[in-house]
């Protein structure tokens, strides 16, 4: 039997040596190479909202050496993510953020131990009480994972606030810092610049940072987890870079 080795697709080699940054005739900036503007996978035209933003893309395009690897990319290819996948219906990606006004996880405390209970008032009661007083509403909060019904009027402020949110763009940033951390409040918090992307990680990491004090972490999880939160650099940075 012959040794089939599977070898890694070669990377496009870099085609281009000038990278500008243009206003795109229907509203918005795009990057170009050698004066033709850059696609998406989808043959899109790779058009962001703000100049920041395509600064930082055209930064990504400028740095790359002899061969073009989408892996040091991390922007550029959310980007394309958007324009390909969200951007015709970002209403779906809204509807999913603001489900989490009943699951958001900073309404759920643990039971025990005493001091991972006191540690969770610390750090979340702050958190929950600054969306609280933003939406003038007060949400329902439980020990343990059994669900909670938050008031309907809590609901419809939740969700409100979230439809506020129509950049598409904006809309998939704040889903990824979401579902990375399980709180979309922890995301919102983010965007408002209440917290800090390191702040609000580690407050979505409270128990299972508990736990690790406790037990360790195995290499395999720890790797997981540095890759999760390269994902929210990226989605806090690629939010920042919209303002």
């Amino acid at each position: 039997m012959s040794d089939v080795r599977l070898a890694r697709p070669e990377l496009p080699k870099r085609f281009y040596l000038d990278v500008t940054v243009v206003k795109a005739e229907a509203g918005g900036f795009t990057t170009k190479l050698d004066g033709r503007g850059v696609k998406t996978p989808l043959r899109r035209p790779l058009v962001v909202p703000t100049l920041p933003l395509a600064e930082r893309l055209a930064s990504e395009w400028a740095a790359q050496a002899e061969r073009i690897d989408p892996a040091t990319m991390a922007l550029t290819r959310f980007a394309n993510t958007v324009i390909d996948g969200v951007a015709d219906d970002p209403g779906a990606v809204r509807k999913d953020l603001a489900g989490y006004v009943e699951t958001d996880m900073l309404f759920y405390r643990a039971t025990y131990p005493e001091r991972l209970i006191e540690r969770q008032h610390a750090i979340w009661d702050p958190i929950v009480a600054w969306i609280e007083g933003e939406l003038g509403v007060r949400f329902v909060r439980a020990e343990g994972v059994m669900h909670v019904v938050q008031a309907p009027e809590a609901v419809a402020a939740f969700r409100a606030r979230i439809d506020a949110v129509v950049d598409p763009f904006a809309v998939a940033a704040l889903h990824q810092m979401t579902t990375l951390m399980g709180s979309a409040i922890l995301a919102l918090a983010v965007a408002d610049r209440r917290l800090g992307v390191d702040e609000a990680w580690e407050a979505a990491h409270l128990e299972e940072d508990w736990n690790v004090a406790q037990w360790g972490m195995d290499a395999e999880a720890a790797a997981r987890r540095t890759a999760r939160l390269a994902d929210m650099r990226i989605a806090a940075e690629f939010l920042d870079a919209l303002r």
